[in-house]
């Protein structure tokens, strides 16, 4: 059967209210999209998405989290929960504090980011009395590295110097495992359902080097079976029509890998994303795609290759059937507002004078922001998991929501 080809406008005609970047910037850019395309030719001329993502984002020196471009804070393409306050931070060293003092152990973070969680989780740590020997900080961008070696600089020394990267998981991991905003920057394949056919969306490339959609027949047994079971979501296993969505084996691969790390603990993830049901829903024929640049978010990822983010919501029921089966134990899956109303971010906030107008009025905007449905309080998830016996206290005792 003929594949289907989609067009996309190439980014230097596409009308778009997105800022323009400088010359330097375009430059990088063009050299990112050589790179793919050089890829796409070198593989008879196709490429799965996932493929195409992971060199967008993670090619050495070209792609997004691989080069220097300013990601975080109100200068880069958004902003984190640990951006926007310290609340958040506090939260989390809170929720963390049972697992070091019962496995005596370390904290383990994955994709830290501008530094800003490590440094909030340790300076409250510290006022908890509850500082670990080792802050672990696994981050594969050398860039990122720096500037996390930056922030952290900043601190008192004796909480610098607790701070340790690591280029890979370590083994018998005892202590906490955090990871936010990171399963959603995973790629992912893309799955088209058209008729009775099962195609897997992937790019190729045009003669004037334009990036193009081009749809293959799935022939993976592996994306067969995660067709099989997409469809099942659906009633009668029937799926409505030019029905497109992501699919990310790397974020369950991710979390069995955690599984094995982790020889006592627990592991807190915290991103966007839904439930299965929610996920695969009729009304989500498009899938959940995005794009984040300049603090515009859009939905084509051929605009602009490694100087914007690409992300896809996590599919949370595959996060805990993953864990599940590599032998950890679910605490809980609730909201991100659930959550940290439950680690007491009413209380951090109390311990602020209100009539000091300049520093709590700052505070209670940024905990809006955090807790609104409207924002991020229902928008983001949290789930963790627990070996040997451990616990997040906070994250159990929350409100839970069904997976």
């Amino acid at each position: 059967m003929k594949p289907h080809i989609l067009k996309t406008p190439h980014p230097a005609t596409q009308t778009s209210p997105l800022p323009v970047p400088d010359a330097d910037a375009l430059a990088h850019s063009h050299a990112c999209a050589a790179h793919i395309h050089a890829e796409i030719e070198r593989h008879n001329g196709w490429i799965s998405f996932v493929q195409f993502m992971d060199l967008a984002l993670y090619a050495p020196g070209l792609g997004y989290y691989a080069a220097g471009a300013r990601k975080f804070g109100a200068a880069g393409d958004f902003v984190t929960a640990p951006e926007i306050s310290s609340l958040f931070g506090d939260c989390i060293a809170r929720s963390i504090a049972e697992t070091i003092r019962t496995t005596h152990g370390d904290v383990l973070e994955l994709g830290p980011g501008s530094g800003k969680l490590a440094c909030d989780v340790l300076l409250a740590l510290d006022k908890l009395n509850q500082l670990p020997k080792n802050y672990f900080l696994l981050e594969v961008s050398a860039d990122l590295r720096q500037r996390q070696t930056q922030a952290l600089a900043r601190l008192p020394n004796h909480l610098s110097e607790r701070a340790i990267w690591l280029d890979m998981l370590p083994k018998n991991f005892a202590g906490a495992i955090i990871a936010n905003e990171v399963l959603d920057v995973l790629p992912v394949h893309l799955l088209y359902f058209s008729g009775d056919q099962i195609y897997e969306r992937g790019v190729a490339s045009l003669a004037d080097e334009r990036f193009v959609w081009r749809d293959n027949l799935v022939v993976s047994p592996a994306l067969k079976s995660i067709a099989n079971r997409i469809q099942a979501c659906f009633a009668d296993g029937i799926m409505p029509n030019n029905y497109l969505t992501e699919v990310a084996p790397a974020v369950g691969g991710l979390v069995k890998s955690l599984a094995e790390s982790l020889a006592s603990g627990t592991i807190l993830l915290i991103d966007y994303g839904f439930r299965q049901a929610e996920f695969y829903h009729p009304s989500r024929s498009t899938g959940t795609l995005m794009c984040h640049y300049r603090h515009y978010a859009h939905t084509d990822p051929f605009l602009y290759p490694g100087l914007q983010d690409i992300t896809a919501h996590v599919d949370f029921s595959d996060v805990a059937e993953a864990g599940i089966n590599a032998g950890l134990e679910l605490i809980n899956y609730t909201s991100q507002a659930q959550f940290l109303l439950a680690a007491g971010i009413t209380e951090l906030l109390a311990q602020h004078d209100a009539d000091d107008a300049a520093t709590f009025l700052p505070l209670t905007n940024q905990a809006q922001r955090l807790l609104s449905p409207a924002e991020m309080g229902e928008f983001f998830k949290v789930i963790g998991f627990s070996k040997g016996g451990c616990d997040i206290p906070a994250l159990a005792n929350a409100r839970p929501m069904p997976l």
